[in-house]
């Protein structure tokens, strides 16, 4: 059977809308992968209009792209928020999609760290009250007695980036630390000189709280009216987080009440806020939403959305994709040629078969073992299914198409493989009528390889153009005679490779062309050569 399968191919990226201010660092960087369009301050109708053509949207905190503006943007591949918090994008809607969601978590942190300690030094010593007081004309001391930090014990409510440096410029402080975050480990905030305990131990203990945790869910009043009752009287607030985790009324009746001494806030849960009582209390400090707001902040944070955005434009692996398999930095070098093999191997595994997927097994074999292959594990689900599904797949949506589809996923390791290989990936896909299928590839020097079909062992790297698969009986003259038919349709060859269970036994060619072959030629070659079968596939 002959089959040639032809790649889901995309116009090449041409327009990159930035709908929020970005430095003209990352403009520049945009710029020299595509056409790059500046609008702000958009109304939904115009953002909907100007994205149905748009492969690309870079937005702050100000832009929101609900569901509405996603389906109405059918060529959008990534969505790129220069900072941290994604809470105005709808980040489910993008993942049905198969669109990247990526961030710049790293850009920002020092930013909003320095800011937090700005605003708890600022309300305890009562900076901004008393600088209203001089600049009014008056002189009044003994109105604005504040508090040390010496002493004192601060709780950190999440431990991530932003409050392990809040943790580490408070230690010069001479203060407790403690902390609470059920994604880290005691042993991590013990470097960070953090005691961890559960949040509500850290509610009543804690005479100063700060927040740094996104707005999830799980997080939305995370501070609510019964955490209020649980916190010591007199305790000071501080959020630089996201206005969403505390609820601001029952803020409003704790300070009231005096439960809460002064609260320090950054963020709001509507901005610009509309609270009056909150506004107008004088045990409040307020700051328009400036944590990241500093000048290196903003660059920063533009040349990190912008080489997020442009690395999956490009099809490469993205460090900080809020909605996809992410790879660390320190696991960066190793897994990426893997992810390149991976995808390779599963779009290689969907032309040489042509029955309904039932299941896909995937043994990982030698140092890989050992890592978290999350992402390899979509690279060949989204290379199976790239012709066979009818949405746009990526490693984004990979794993959701896949079990929509009720396609078995089994993973195995082996440190040990029984190829002589440091690093082997194996896929065995199953089809409903009893058809197994086996391929195995490593990545040598970075490139792929393919290096098993079924049991025969060959070497061919997959780096594009065509391969032409066929199987023989080992004899003199088949290659040859292969050859010269190709020769005579004008078809160069690039490499060969043979791969035999016995001499004169069962043998797998594969021989890479420059050309496609057509189907007069094909037929030539089935009709006038010895061999069992032959499938030709684009790589």
């Amino acid at each position: 059977m002959y089959r040639v399968l032809q790649a889901n191919t995309i116009a090449a990226p041409s327009r990159i809308l930035v709908a929020d201010p970005i430095a003209a660092d990352g403009i520049r960087a945009l710029e020299e992968y595509g056409d790059v369009i500046i609008r702000h301050g958009l109304s939904t109708a115009d953002l909907r209009e100007i994205l149905a053509d748009c492969v690309a949207l870079i937005v702050r905190s100000q832009t929101r792209v609900t569901r509405e503006v996603i389906e109405a943007a059918p060529r959008l591949r990534v969505i790129g928020r220069a900072g941290i918090g994604t809470d105005n994008i709808d980040v489910e809607a993008a993942s049905r999609r198969g669109i990247v969601v990526v961030n710049a978590p790293t850009a920002v942190v020092v930013a909003a760290a320095e800011h937090t300690l700005a605003l708890l030094l600022a309300l305890c010593r009562r900076i901004p009250q008393a600088h209203r007081s001089v600049a009014e004309g008056r002189w009044e001391r003994h109105r604005f007695i504040g508090t040390e930090l010496r002493g004192k014990t601060i709780g950190i409510i999440g431990l991530g980036n932003i409050g392990a440096e809040v943790a580490r410029r408070l230690a010069a402080f001479d203060v407790h630390l403690i902390g609470s975050d059920p994604y880290v480990t005691s042993e991590y905030a013990a470097r960070l000189g953090v005691q961890l305990m559960p949040l509500d131990d850290l509610l009543a203990t804690a005479d100063i709280i700060t927040l740094h945790v996104p707005l999830t869910p799980s997080t939305r009043h995370l501070l609510g009216e019964e955490q209020f009752r649980r916190m010591k009287p007199g305790v000071r607030i501080i959020n630089c987080a996201r206005g969403g985790v505390i609820d601001e009324n029952a803020l409003v009746r704790s300070l009231e009440s005096g439960r809460v001494a002064g609260a320090a806030l950054d963020v709001f849960a509507e901005e610009p806020p509309t609270n009056r009582a909150l506004l107008e209390s004088d045990r409040v400090v307020l700051t328009p939403h400036l944590g990241a707001s500093t000048s290196e902040a903003q660059v920063a944070a533009s040349i990190e959305v912008a080489q997020q955005v442009i690395a999956v434009l490009r099809g490469e692996p993205v460090r900080y994709a809020v909605n996809a398999p992410a790879i660390l930095p320190e696991s960066l070098s190793t897994l990426a040629p893997y992810v390149t093999l991976g995808e390779k191997l599963g779009y290689l595994m969907a032309q040489l078969i042509d029955r309904p997927l039932q299941s896909i097994e995937i043994t990982y074999g030698g140092q890989i073992a050992d890592m978290d292959t999350t992402v390899v594990k979509s690279a060949i689900v989204k290379g199976l299914l790239r012709t066979a599904v009818p949405e746009h797949v990526n490693l984004v949506n990979a794993l959701l198409l896949a079990q929509s589809r009720r396609i078995q996923i089994i993973e195995s390791r082996c440190s040990n493989p029984q190829e002589n290989f440091a690093n082997l990936i194996s896929l065995r896909i199953g089809a409903a009528d009893g058809f197994v299928q086996e391929l195995a590839g490593a990545a040598i020097n970075d490139e792929p390889h393919l290096v098993r079909v079924d049991r025969y062992h060959v070497d061919v790297v997959l780096n594009g153009g065509y391969l032409f698969f066929v199987r023989h009986t080992d004899q003199p003259g088949v290659v040859g005679k292969i050859g010269t038919l190709l020769g005579a349709g004008d078809v160069n060859i690039s490499a060969m490779q043979v791969g035999r269970l016995r001499p004169r036994g069962d043998a797998m060619m594969i021989l890479a062309v420059d050309e496609a072959i057509s189907d007069e030629l094909f037929q030539r070659i089935l009709s006038e050569t010895p061999i069992h079968a032959a499938r030709l596939v684009q790589l």
